[in-house]
C-alpha cells in the first residue's frame, strides 16, 4: 500500500461520471477575505431595514452603553438639598492662625496649608525685593494676620523672610515707590528695589562706586550709593544714573 496517495473520492453527486477537474481542485481562499465574506453575510438587509445573520432570523440589536461624568448625572431627589449648606450656617470655613514667626518659611507654609490657608505670599522683610525661591532657606519675620486670630480660610498670608544667616529686622523695610511722579530715595536700598521703583521705560545707567569697575549681575545683592536725579525731582522720562556697592561693605 502506497502512503503518498490520497483516499480515493466518491463519484460526483448527481452523475455516475468522475469528478470534475474543477470540482477536485481546493481553492485556498485567505483568512481576511473569509472574514469580509461572512461580515457581508452577517450585516446582509432585508430591504426593510432589519439585518439578517441567517435565513430569515433577525439579528439582536447592538445595544448602546451611556457613560455619565459626574458632572453631567442630575442628583437624585435629596441629595440636592444636601448639598447646599445649613440654614444659618457660614460658608467659610475658619481657622485660628498660628505664631508662624521664627518657623522656616517652608514649614510656615506647610503648616498653613494643613489648616487649610492656601491663599499664601511672601516677600523680603529688608526690601531689597530678593525672590524666596528656596523656601527652606528663608525664615519669617512676621506675618499678615495676627497670630491667635480667627480667620476665613480663603484669606491671604503674607510673610515677610530674610535668609536665615540673617537678622530680622524691627519691622519690614517697604521697597521705594515713584508712586507720586519723584524721584524716591534710593540710598541703602537694592538696586533690584530701585529698578523696580522706576517706570519699566527708564534709562537706567548703575555702575560700580568703587574703582574696581565690577560688573553688577544679582542687583539684588548691591546697595544704592548714590543717585542722579536727587531724591525728590520730579520723573519726566529723565534717564537715571546709579552708582552701588555690594551689600556689606561701605559706600566710598
Amino acid at each position: 500500500m502506497s502512503y503518498n496517495q490520497p483516499p480515493a473520492q466518491p463519484p460526483f453527486a448527481g452523475s455516475s461520471a468522475a469528478r470534475p477537474r474543477w470540482a477536485r481542485k481546493r481553492v485556498a481562499i485567505p483568512a481576511a477575505l473569509l472574514v469580509f465574506f461572512v461580515g457581508v453575510g452577517v450585516g446582509s438587509s432585508d430591504g426593510g431595514g432589519e439585518q439578517k445573520t441567517g435565513a430569515g432570523s433577525a439579528a439582536p440589536r447592538p445595544t448602546v452603553t451611556v457613560t455619565e461624568t459626574a458632572d453631567a448625572k442630575p442628583a437624585a431627589a435629596g441629595e440636592a438639598e444636601d448639598a447646599k449648606p445649613a440654614s444659618g450656617g457660614d460658608p467659610k470655613a475658619k481657622a485660628t492662625v498660628p505664631d508662624f514667626v521664627g518657623m522656616g518659611l517652608q514649614s510656615a507654609q506647610d503648616k498653613a496649608q494643613e489648616l487649610g490657608f492656601h491663599a499664601l505670599d511672601s516677600h523680603d522683610a529688608l526690601g531689597r525685593d530678593r525672590m524666596q525661591v528656596f523656601d527652606r532657606n528663608w525664615k519669617v519675620c512676621s506675618q499678615s494676620a495676627k497670630a491667635g486670630t480667627s480667620a476665613s480660610t480663603d484669606t491671604e498670608l503674607d510673610f515677610g523672610a530674610v535668609k536665615l544667616e540673617e537678622d530680622c529686622p524691627a519691622e519690614d523695610q517697604k521697597p521705594p515707590t515713584a508712586k507720586d511722579g519723584r524721584m524716591p530715595d534710593f540710598k541703602g536700598k537694592s538696586v533690584n528695589a530701585a529698578r523696580g521703583a522706576l517706570d519699566s521705560g527708564t534709562s537706567l545707567t548703575v555702575e560700580d562706586a568703587t574703582p574696581e569697575d565690577r560688573w553688577i549681575l544679582v542687583e539684588s545683592n548691591w546697595q544704592v550709593c548714590t543717585q542722579k536725579p536727587a531724591a525728590g525731582v520730579a520723573l519726566k522720562g529723565q534717564p537715571v544714573t546709579l552708582t552701588a556697592v555690594k551689600f556689606g561693605e561701605t559706600c566710598p
